[in-house]
């Protein structure tokens, strides 16, 4: 009898949780940006805009009315996205411009070309990121996480910046994680050559990302910019495309994970949200301030990471 029970429960489980499943992510998904802002006139910058929350972010944006840049290396495919938010939305200024940042060359010449077209920017989404890569490197030979993550935004951001305090106020994001937590900067190892773990690879480039934040925040301050770092929780997307193990935890946890609309709404908090200058430089989770790792408050460390990364791209260091 127990294991007739016991058999029931087994095919009856995966029932219950699929059935259960919309009530848990609402559960696990407490942060909504609840903002009413609208945008029209306003220029919005997003990267890897052609999937996942980025997708969703460009699109609640552009439902808005701002004049939204899909920032993408798979032009084909932002195309195909860009489409399917015009119709969705009733906004047709959502464009598609390629940006690999992977290749710095990519990154100038995206920028170059922005620059001469628009007068304005007022938000830009530094979402696009990579997870577990098998060590690789750039086209400038950077390790992957790294480079993309962290160097390849950190350039963009740079290269617009001169921009966003023409527009201020305006304001940056950045996609962080909850992982920046395992994550270290070693700057003897920076590009991973001595020693390579491709999960804390992505760790420490997150942890990149909430010191560069925080340090671009001390450096803005006055000119109308504001920046924040979000960890967008765990979300179904194609991030963890490189690592079977992570698909099968994806998988066999889905009813857990949030949707990619779910995961955009601490981006759409930080760039939407009346009243944030004031935090200025803080890191959200799920629409509220959050706490970081102490790695993550060393102000030395962020310093210093901000000179590295101007040395390794050949950026003045002022």
């Amino acid at each position: 009898m127990i294991g007739v029970l016991l058999l029931l429960l087994l095919f009856l489980l995966p029932f219950l949780l699929y059935i259960a499943a919309p009530q848990i992510r609402k559960m696990l998904s407490s942060g909504v940006c609840t903002s009413t802002v609208q945008l029209p006139g306003k220029v919005a910058v997003v990267t890897g805009a052609n999937t996942g929350i980025g997708k969703e972010t460009a699109k609640e944006l552009a439902q808005r009315g701002a004049r939204v840049y899909l920032a993408c290396r798979d032009v084909q495919k932002g195309e195909l996205v860009a489409r399917e938010i015009q119709i969705m939305t009733g906004n047709q200024q959502v464009l598609v411009r390629k940006l690999d940042l992977a290749d710095t060359k990519s990154i100038r010449a995206f920028a170059k070309d922005f620059l001469a077209e628009e007068k304005h920017l007022h938000i830009l989404i530094n979402n696009a990121g990579v997870m577990m890569c098998p060590y690789s490197k750039t086209a400038d030979g950077f390790e992957m996480h790294i480079g993309v993550n962290h160097l390849g935004h950190f350039l963009l951001t740079h290269l617009l910046l001169e921009k966003l305090k023409e527009s201020a106020p305006s304001r940056v994001v950045n996609v962080s994680s909850l992982a920046h937590h395992l994550g270290r900067i070693h700057f003897h190892n920076l590009q991973g050559e001595k020693f390579y773990h491709a999960g804390l690879a992505y760790c420490h480039s997150k942890l990149a990302n909430i010191l560069f934040t925080q340090e671009l925040a001390r450096r803005l301050k006055g000119s109308g910019v504001t920046t924040y770092s979000v960890h967008p929780g765990t979300v179904n997307s194609e991030l963890v495309r490189h690592s079977y193990l992570m698909r099968w935890i994806w998988w066999l946890f889905s009813f857990f994970i949030k949707t990619p609309q779910q995961g955009a709404q601490t981006s759409l908090y930080c760039a939407l949200t009346e009243g944030l200058e004031v935090l200025n430089g803080n890191h959200f989770s799920d629409c509220h301030v959050a706490w970081v790792s102490a790695q993550a408050r060393n102000e030395t460390v962020a310093r210093r990471l901000w000179d590295v990364s101007c040395d390794l791209l050949g950026i003045p260091v002022d």
